[in-house]
C-alpha cells in the first residue's frame, strides 16, 4: 500500500519563504489557547501548515486532531492575514486564516501551566491558555503583534489585513 506524502504549501526560494497557514482562537472562561515550539522565545495562535488540495477548515481541523487529539468545532472566519516578517534569517510572507474554533471541554484548562505538550515533526510544543486582555497579551510575545489587540475587540465581520512584522 503506498500513501501519497503530504505537501504542505510551503515554498522556498533563496532567502525568502512563502507560508500558507491557519489557525484557531479558542477561547474557555476568559482565557486564549496559545502554543509554540519549547526553544522559541514567542507564541502564536494553535494550527499549522495547509496541505495542497485542502481547504483551510478542514486544514484546521486536521491540525487540532494531531496536535491537540480533539475534534474542534470550527466557526466564522476571523481575519485574512498577509504576513511579513523575518524569522531565521529568511523574508518570510505567510499567507494567514484564522477561525474562530471551539475546543471540547474535556481538554484540558488551566490558568497556571502548560495544559498539554506533544512532539510535532521532530518539534516539541506546549499549549497554554492566557488571560484574554491586552495587557496580558501586550507582556506575551503574541504573533503577528496585531493579534494582541484585535483579539481583545467585538467581531462584527471577516476582516482582511496586512501586518508587516
Amino acid at each position: 500500500m503506498t500513501t501519497d506524502p503530504r505537501r504542505m504549501v510551503t515554498l522556498d526560494h533563496g532567502a525568502r519563504r512563502f507560508n500558507f497557514r491557519v489557525a484557531g482562537v479558542a477561547l474557555r472562561d476568559g482565557h486564549l489557547l496559545v502554543h509554540r515550539a519549547e526553544a522559541d522565545d514567542f507564541w502564536v495562535l494553535p494550527g499549522g501548515r495547509v496541505e495542497i488540495g485542502e481547504t483551510t477548515v478542514a486544514a484546521l481541523a486536521r491540525e487540532m486532531r494531531e496536535e491537540l487529539g480533539v475534534e474542534p468545532a470550527i466557526g466564522a472566519l476571523l481575519w485574512t492575514v498577509e504576513n511579513f516578517f523575518g524569522l531565521s534569517g529568511k523574508e518570510c510572507h505567510e499567507l494567514a486564516f484564522y477561525y474562530a474554533m471551539d475546543l471540547p471541554e474535556a481538554f484540558p484548562f488551566s490558568c497556571a501551566e502548560i495544559v498539554h505538550r506533544v512532539e510535532d515533526g521532530g518539534t516539541m510544543l506546549e499549549f497554554r491558555w492566557v488571560e484574554l486582555s491586552r495587557t496580558v497579551l501586550a507582556g506575551l510575545p503574541l504573533l503577528p503583534v496585531f493579534l494582541q489587540e484585535r483579539l481583545c475587540e467585538p467581531f462584527s465581520a471577516t476582516q482582511h489585513v496586512v501586518w508587516y512584522g
